[in-house]
C-alpha cells in the first residue's frame, strides 16, 4: 500500500515565528475538514527511566505559549512514567492532509485549580468514569467496571456535583522541539523543526531530510 502525496512546499517562511501560532493556524486548518474526526486526538508516548517505551491516543484539551495540555489518571501507565521519568512525545496524525506535527519536551502536573475547572467542564458520565476507572489497573470483568459506575452514578446523581478524583489530573507539555511534517511525491517531504534556543528563550527553525 502506497500513496503520493500532492502538497503545496512548505517553507520557513511560511512559518508563524514560534511554533505555538503556527500549530494554530495548522489545527484551524484541520478541524475544518470534515475528514478528520478528531482533530485533537494525538499520540503520547512515555517511556520508563531504563528506556521502555509506550504509546497511546489522548485528546489534546488546551493549549497555549506554555505547552499542550491533557488529562489523565495520574496512576495510569503513562502517569508513572511521567512521574519517573518526565520526557514525552506527542503526534498529532493528520493523514488526509499529508501532514503531522511532532511535539518533544518535558511533562509538568496542572496546578490542581486547573485541573477542577476543566473536570467541571465534563459531561457527568465522564466525570463519574474518571472514578469508576484505575486506569491501566488489571480487572477481572468489564462487569466489575460497570458495576463501579453504576454505585458512583447512585451516589452522584445528575443533580449532585461530583468531586475531582485526587489521583487525576492534567499534563501540561512544555515543548523544546516541534516538528511540521507536509507530505510530497516521492517520499521528498517537508519536515520543519523549531527548536527552543539556550535558557529557553526564543526558537530557530532547521530544515530535516525526509
Amino acid at each position: 500500500m502506497r500513496e503520493q502525496y500532492r502538497t503545496k512546499e512548505l517553507t520557513a517562511a511560511d512559518l508563524a515565528p514560534d511554533p505555538i501560532q503556527q500549530f494554530a493556524a495548522w489545527f484551524k486548518e484541520t478541524a475544518a475538514n470534515p475528514a478528520i474526526h478528531e482533530p485533537n486526538a494525538m499520540i503520547v508516548s512515555t517511556a520508563t527511566p531504563d528506556g521502555r517505551p509506550s504509546s497511546r491516543t489522548v485528546l489534546l484539551k488546551h493549549y497555549d505559549e506554555a505547552g499542550f495540555v491533557f488529562f489523565t489518571n495520574y496512576g495510569s501507565r503513562k502517569g508513572t512514567e511521567l512521574a519517573a521519568n518526565p520526557y514525552v512525545s506527542l503526534l498529532f496524525p493528520w493523514h488526509p492532509l499529508a501532514r503531522q506535527v511532532i511535539v518533544t519536551g518535558r511533562a509538568a502536573r496542572t496546578p490542581r485549580a486547573e485541573t477542577a475547572a476543566y473536570f467541571r467542564t465534563r459531561p457527568h458520565g465522564s466525570q463519574l468514569g474518571a472514578w469508576a476507572s484505575e486506569q491501566s489497573s488489571v480487572i477481572s470483568s468489564r462487569e466489575e467496571l460497570l458495576a463501579r459506575y453504576d454505585e458512583l452514578a447512585t451516589r452522584y446523581p445528575d443533580s449532585e456535583q461530583v468531586p475531582v478524583p485526587p489521583a487525576w489530573g492534567g499534563f501540561r507539555v512544555i515543548p523544546e522541539t516541534v516538528e511540521f511534517w507536509q507530505g510530497h511525491e516521492n517520499r521528498l517531504h517537508d519536515r520543519l523543526r523549531y527548536v527552543r534556543g539556550d535558557g529557553g528563550e526564543g526558537w530557530s527553525v532547521e530544515r530535516l531530510a525526509p
